[in-house]
């Protein structure tokens, strides 16, 4: 007897976040804050804007109508600060921060 899918009945995108943490992950992204983009990613692809109003999630970055939930908007910030942290030269010394 086939066990329902839980993930299509759960519309928090939060809830799916450990998919992207397990250790059998295929093809993983080295690059740095990858775990930011995949998170930022995958929050946009669940939002109302790329779902209800069909938008890019590039797209969806740049709007500010309250179709994008407040969580994206602040994995948006956190990612940023990410990738100028990569060109901040006292991080050679600190090491990268462990997104």
């Amino acid at each position: 007897m086939a066990q329902p899918d839980n993930d299509s009945r759960t519309p928090d995108w939060r809830l799916k976040m450990s998919q992207f943490y397990e250790d059998t992950v295929q093809n993983e992204d080295h690059r740095p804050c990858a775990g930011l983009r995949q998170e930022l990613k995958f929050c946009l692809q669940e939002s109302d804007c790329v779902k209800k109003n069909h938008k890019t999630p590039r797209e969806c970055l740049k709007v500010d109508d309250g179709s994008v939930p407040q969580d994206c908007i602040i994995l948006r910030q956190t990612f940023f600060e990410c990738k100028r942290a990569l060109l901040d030269t006292r991080q050679r010394f600190r090491g990268r921060k462990g997104y």
